[in-house]
């Protein structure tokens, strides 16, 4: 619900360091070509849970409450990875909004991201001018 394609955003990058819940624009990875905008689900030294069979994500054992920025939940879209598994030092784990599609932290394309492709935090949309509007954490 916060982001469709074609939007354009407004960032905040100047000395920022990602946090839990922010979206933000990822540069690149090694199996992506262009720019992604995702959620920072964890960052360095947490630990990630996903429960495929109810569409929960925990961070260091909490689950997190998603409500306020997802609509459908992880389902049983399969991963690279196995879970749980621990954000290395000086990275981030991001998923997208649109679970179902998204290509994200569970895929090799994009897997954990250093955090110096990590170009800034998407604050509000700027473009088109009738979904302008802070976005939501």
């Amino acid at each position: 619900p916060n982001l469709r394609s074609g939007d354009r955003v407004l960032l905040y990058s100047l000395a920022y360091r990602p946090k839990q819940s922010d979206v933000v624009v990822i540069t690149h990875t090694e199996g992506l070509s262009e720019p992604i905008i995702k959620r920072v689900i964890a960052v360095e030294g947490q630990t990630v849970d996903i429960d495929f069979d109810t569409g929960t994500v925990l961070v260091d054992g909490v689950r997190l409450d998603e409500s306020g920025y997802i609509r459908n939940g992880i389902t049983t879209q399969s991963s690279d990875f196995e879970f749980p598994l621990t954000v290395p030092e000086g990275s981030v784990f991001v998923l997208g909004d649109n679970r179902v599609v998204s290509n994200d932290s569970r895929s090799r394309d994009v897997g954990m991201v250093d955090m110096r492709c990590v170009l800034g935090k998407a604050e509000c949309v700027v473009f088109p001018f009738d979904r302008f509007g802070k976005i939501r954490s």
